[in-house]
C-alpha cells in the first residue's frame, strides 16, 4: 500500500509498504480522507507536534474510512462499517489513564497514520458514523474533538464577550462551537479580508484586525479570548486584551523555540485565567455527533482536495493551507 512519509530535512516521500491483516482487536480501515493538520506542517519543518518526532514517520492523523477487516478480538466493528478515528492511544492502565486523562498517558502514541491507504487502530480508537455523514466531513472528527476539549476547559458563559484569533481550519471550527455557547458577542481577529468575511458567515458578530482589537479592548471587557494561531505575537496580544476576570485559551500550537512573555502584574490585577489545551480526551464521540447533526459547516473550510503525491508540494509551499483545510484523498469514498 502507499503511504506518505516525512523522512527528515524538509523531505516528503510516498513509499510502498506492506499491507497486512489486523491483529488482536485492531480494525483495518481503508482510508477515504485525511486532513492535513498544522502539526504535520510542524513535523515537516523539523519541529515536534504533540510528541517528539523521529523520522521517518507517516504523516496525517485526521482520517475517516471504511472497515475492511477486524482482528480476532474485535467485538464492535465489522467489514463495511463507516468510521472515523481518534489517532491518540491511551493504555487505560497507567496513573493518568486511570484518572481520566488519556492525553497524558505514559505510553501514548499515534495509532492512525492517515496518509496511508490503510490504518490499523485498536477498536477503542474507532467510532461508528451514520450513513448520512459524508466521509470527507467525518475526517474532521479529530480536529473538532480537540476544539471541543479546549472549550470545555474555559466553560464559556452565555451572554459574555468572546474574542477569537485566527480563521484557519481550526479557528473556523472553534468559531462555530463558540456560537453554540450563547456568547453575547463574538469578535474574530484576522488579518486577511476574505477570512474576515468567512468569520461573519460562520457566526461572528464582528471581524477585525489585530490593530483594531487593541482599541476595542479598551472600550469593553473581553471575558474570553481564544487564540487559534500559535504565533508569539498573537498569543501575547491575546493575554493583553483579555478583560477583568477573563479567561484566555492558548489553543494554537506555538513554536517551542519562541516562548511568550506577558506582564504578570497586569494579569494579576485582572485575575486572569490562562489555559492551554492538549489533544482530545473523551471528546471524539461528541465531535461525531456534532458533525452528524449538520450544525458544523466543514465545506466552507476546505481549501483543496489533494492526492497523497501532491502533498509534498503543499508541505513546501503551503499555498492552500494558508486559505483553509487541505483534505488528502485516498480511496476518495463519500
Amino acid at each position: 500500500m502507499k503511504a506518505g512519509y516525512y523522512v527528515g530535512d524538509y523531505t516528503y516521500e510516498v513509499r510502498d509498504i506492506p499491507e497486512r491483516e489486523p491483529e488482536k482487536d485492531e480494525v483495518k480501515i481503508r482510508v477515504a480522507w485525511c486532513g492535513l493538520c498544522g502539526t504535520d506542517v510542524h513535523k515537516f519543518q523539523g519541529k515536534n507536534g504533540a510528541s517528539v518526532v523521529v523520522p521517518p514517520i507517516i504523516l496525517g492523523h485526521e482520517c475517516s474510512g471504511t472497515v475492511v477487516a477486524v482482528g480476532p478480538d474485535c467485538e464492535y466493528f465489522k467489514p463495511g462499517d463507516r468510521v472515523a478515528c481518534d489517532p491518540s492511544y491511551g493504555c487505560g492502565k497507567c496513573t493518568w489513564c486511570q484518572q481520566g486523562f488519556p492525553n497524558f498517558c505514559l505510553t501514548r502514541h499515534g495509532v492512525a497514520k492517515g496518509f496511508s491507504e490503510y490504518v490499523y487502530p485498536p477498536e477503542q480508537n474507532v467510532y461508528h458514523i451514520s450513513d448520512k455523514l459524508d466521509l470527507e466531513t467525518a475526517a474532521f472528527t479529530e480536529p473538532l474533538s480537540c476544539a471541543v476539549h479546549g472549550l470545555d476547559l474555559i466553560q464559556i458563559e452565555s451572554g459574555k464577550t468572546v474574542a477569537m484569533y485566527g480563521m484557519g481550519a481550526i479557528g473556523s471550527l472553534m468559531l462555530q462551537l463558540i456560537k453554540f455557547t450563547g456568547a453575547g458577542e463574538i469578535i474574530v481577529i484576522e488579518r486577511e479580508e476574505e477570512k474576515r468575511k468567512l468569520a461573519i458567515e460562520l457566526g461572528a458578530s464582528l471581524a477585525v484586525t489585530d490593530q483594531e482589537i487593541e482599541a476595542i479592548s479598551q472600550e469593553k471587557n473581553i471575558d474570553y479570548v481564544v487564540e487559534c494561531i500559535g504565533l508569539k505575537q498573537t498569543m501575547e496580544q491575546a493575554i493583553k486584551i483579555a478583560g477583568k476576570n477573563g479567561k484566555v485559551l492558548l489553543f494554537g500550537l506555538g513554536d517551542p523555540e519562541e516562548p511568550i512573555s506577558f506582564n504578570q502584574f497586569e494579569a494579576y490585577t485582572k485575575e486572569l485565567g490562562i489555559f492551554t489545551s492538549f489533544l482530545n480526551p473523551h471528546t471524539s464521540e461528541r465531535a461525531v455527533k456534532l458533525l452528524e447533526s449538520g450544525l458544523i459547516d466543514t465545506k466552507k473550510i476546505i481549501s483543496a482536495e489533494l492526492s497523497l503525491e501532491e502533498i509534498g508540494g503543499e508541505l513546501s509551499a503551503l499555498n492552500y493551507s494558508r486559505k483553509g483545510k487541505v483534505m488528502v484523498y485516498l480511496s476518495k469514498e463519500h
